[in-house]
């Protein structure tokens, strides 16, 4: 009885103490930032169209619709062409942000913000990786992803040393970029625009919750200096973060077991020829020519259709195996890599594989860091014993971590 009360206060501890896998939600917050920023770059000409006051699904009829579902989107504020240009501006703007790791809580939000708005805008348009990317924009708003591989955790890294030598490191943007935002949520409440009978409540009050949060953790970290105040914050915040990330992989997991399940159901998946019907259409045929060769094998196209389903209803089970955990994610990465190529669904693909990314281990995740990183802007932190890869209590980027974002 002694041994399981104290595994269960090695876990507490471990969930209240430590914000866990901060590699593979920072490549959450860069695989997901990129993806909507790709998209947004691509479709820059085809803007209007899309989401703006020339496409065919008019502001009127947005508008109807989110009357109805009281979904949030932020292009519903004015139907003026100015404002939807900014609004597209912002988008591109945070996801590049976000994608650097800059004043990461707040950018987390705006990016959530831009997604929404967009999206909701034009609810028909989309691949199905709208929908993934949809879900883990506001997911990302509760991790704490920029501890490592961020601007973030750079900028707390001088802090600490500048604390070390004595020396008091003040911090301007963040209250300047509080107050600005805070104006904004304030106009946009008072109008009627954010808060409304139309309006479901959930945004608007995870707009204003992380305003206040914010404001709390800078009070907490000035008027305490650290004490129980931002120790309580920072056991908040991890659990937060920790309970945001089983929700990401419990999210990846329901993804693949419905996708596979219901494939099972249908019969051209049980007969094996379901994967040769899209290589047959145009408009997922950016490669004629590589498409035809896949489908002229009949044996191939039976082994693409029962090996896609098979992956897709094991995946959840194999996460008790690390080593099966690992080739079978190298099966899916590879297969939306495949999708991506052969059906012309990059972002459906790439969504897809960032999502799969949270299960990367962390030594691979780190050695791939330093290959690109070089050794020139992040620092490894150290590593707690037992070799997770999650930063130790007491290293430079938990002592700045409470100014980050």
């Amino acid at each position: 009885m002694n041994g399981v009360a104290l595994s269960v206060s090695r876990g507490i501890a471990r969930v209240t103490e430590t914000a866990l896998g901060p590699y593979q939600t920072a490549v959450l917050r860069i695989g997901f930032g990129l993806t909507w920023l790709l998209f947004l770059l691509r479709e820059f000409p085809h803007r209007h169209e899309l989401y703006g006051p020339d496409g065919p699904w008019s502001w009127g009829l947005a508008r109807r619709l989110t009357g109805d579902n009281g979904a949030f989107t932020a292009l519903m504020w004015s139907d003026g062409r100015v404002w939807f240009e900014a609004v597209y501006a912002l988008a591109v703007l945070s996801a590049t942000l976000l994608v650097l790791g800059w004043r990461t809580r707040t950018l987390s939000v705006l990016f959530m913000a831009g997604v929404l708005s967009l999206q909701n805008r034009s609810v028909l348009v989309g691949d199905g990786g709208d929908n993934v990317l949809h879900l883990m924009s506001v997911y990302l708003v509760f991790t704490r992803c920029g501890r490592v591989w961020s601007l973030d955790a750079r900028r707390a890294r001088r802090v600490a040393a500048a604390r070390e030598r004595g020396e008091r490191a003040g911090d301007r943007t963040g209250p300047v970029l509080w107050a600005v935002l805070g104006l904004v949520l304030a106009g946009a409440t008072l109008s009627g625009r954010l808060v409304g009978h139309d309006v479901e409540w959930t945004v608007p009050a995870l707009l204003w919750g992380m305003w206040l949060v914010q404001a709390l953790w800078w009070a907490a970290g000035r008027r305490a200096g650290g004490g129980e105040p931002r120790v309580l914050l920072d056991v908040i915040g991890n659990v937060t973060h920790n309970a945001a990330l089983l929700v990401i992989m419990a999210e990846a997991c329901l993804i693949y077991a419905t996708a596979g399940w219901y494939k099972v159901q249908g019969s051209r998946w049980q007969d094996g020829t379901a994967v040769y019907y899209p290589l047959r259409l145009d408009y997922f045929s950016p490669w004629p020519a590589l498409a035809d060769l896949l489908a002229a094998s009949g044996t191939l196209v039976m082994l693409l259709t029962y090996g896609t389903v098979m992956a897709q209803v094991a995946f959840p089970f194999t996460l008790f195996n690390r080593r099966v955990k690992n080739v079978l994610l190298a099966v899916m990465m590879t297969e939306h890599a495949v999708i991506a190529v052969v059906l012309g669904l990059p972002f459906f693909s790439l969504a897809m594989i960032v999502a799969d990314a949270v299960f990367l281990p962390t030594p691979f995740l780190r050695r791939l860091g330093g290959v690109v990183a070089r050794g020139r802007w992040w620092r490894r932190p150290a590593a707690v014993p037992g070799g997770s890869g999650v930063p130790a209590q007491g290293t430079a980027e938990d002592a700045g971590a409470a100014r980050v974002g």
